[in-house]
């Protein structure tokens, strides 16, 4: 395994720790962050959406343990640091501002061998590939890919939906609508913030947003014809997407089902895609590492159009595809 680097420890920063460290896929070398290393450590300890995590710690202002297991802290706020000095190899850039070619290329400029952004570039131009585990993650090629990005957690949960849709119906085309889980983008109170719609209180507000989901779906399916919204609702983790699709062949609701079950429990989706059998709500997926969780009930054929539910915990889901995709990129096997 060669050595990984997380460079931003914010939500996404440090779940995605907890999912490598939690299921033996890495420990990374080196994390970087503008606040100090003390305070993370112990936000990494006790996270309100998924609990205590003993045995994390910060000793001094250079490292952050875990288990007894140091990392290398440092400060970003004095400048990127010398990835090639370091012995860095990938760096997992979940800053959130990546998502152009010229800050990606900057981690590139500094050493590291090759980078992978937690995010949705801002166009195609700005990455080398997008690779989604389940999707379309064996054509990685170690020597084109430099800049890989992960897309968004919508873009994740939706593409396996699409993937079945495509081998079982064929998609005409089609809109989705995602209610998602409020972030940090959001005010906690009222206040003027960069979008108006954010800039009422969070977590008292359904808030239309944008979605980036449908261009990097296009980035992988060039040909696929989908649109869709978002909607920010008052929970903190835990969402919920609905894409309608006019497909290429009719399907019975039971088939369509079917179909669904066949690919959780067999195939590529395996571990990526699950069903729901039962009617839940979002408290049923916090934690839950699928990428996207197909509500049975909720998912039906009427009328020549198909509408499909699926559930995903929007930091926890993501950050575990996350971690599998950098333990991949930074294995000496490929």
């Amino acid at each position: 395994m060669k050595n990984i680097a997380v460079y931003g420890f914010g939500r996404i920063g440090r779940q995605l720790v907890r999912s490598a460290v939690q299921n033996d896929l890495f420990l990374p070398s080196v994390v970087c962050d503008i606040a100090s290393a003390g305070d993370l450590a112990a936000l990494l300890e006790v996270d309100t959406n998924y609990g205590r995590w003993p045995g994390v710690a910060s000793d001094d202002d250079a490292s952050i343990s875990i288990d007894g297991r140091r990392i290398t802290y440092i400060n970003s706020r004095e400048g990127m640091p010398d990835w090639n000095a370091l012995g860095i190899d990938l760096v997992v850039d979940c800053t959130g501002r990546g998502v152009t070619r010229e800050a990606a290329e900057r981690h590139l400029a500094n050493g590291a061998e090759r980078v992978l952004i937690s995010g949705p570039s801002k166009t195609a131009a700005d990455c080398d590939a997008v690779l989604l585990p389940g999707i379309n993650l064996d054509d990685y090629d170690s020597g084109a890919h430099k800049i890989i990005s992960m897309a968004s957690c919508t873009t994740n949960a939706l593409a396996a939906v699409v993937k079945v849709l495509l081998e079982s119906t064929g998609i005409r085309f089609g809109v989705f609508s995602t209610v998602h889980a409020y972030t940090n983008t959001q005010s906690l109170t009222d206040q003027p913030m960069k979008s108006r719609r954010d800039s009422w209180a969070g977590a008292e507000n359904i808030t239309p947003s944008s979605s980036g989901a449908a261009k990097a779906l296009g980035f992988i399916w060039p040909d696929l014809q989908i649109t869709g919204k978002a909607y920010r609702v008052p929970v903190r983790t835990g969402s919920i997407v609905e894409l309608n699709v006019i497909p290429e062949h009719e399907i019975a609701t039971e088939d369509l089902r079917d179909a669904f079950r066949r690919a959780a429990t067999a195939g590529p989706l395996r571990g990526i895609l699950d069903v729901f059998e039962d009617e839940w709500t979002s408290a049923r997926i916090v934690g839950d590492p699928h990428s996207s969780i197909v509500d049975l009930p909720l998912t039906q054929s009427f009328n020549g159009m198909v509408s499909v539910a699926a559930w995903y915990d929007n930091e926890a889901g993501f950050s575990m595809r996350l971690a599998e995709t950098a333990a991949r990129l930074a294995s000496t096997e490929i």
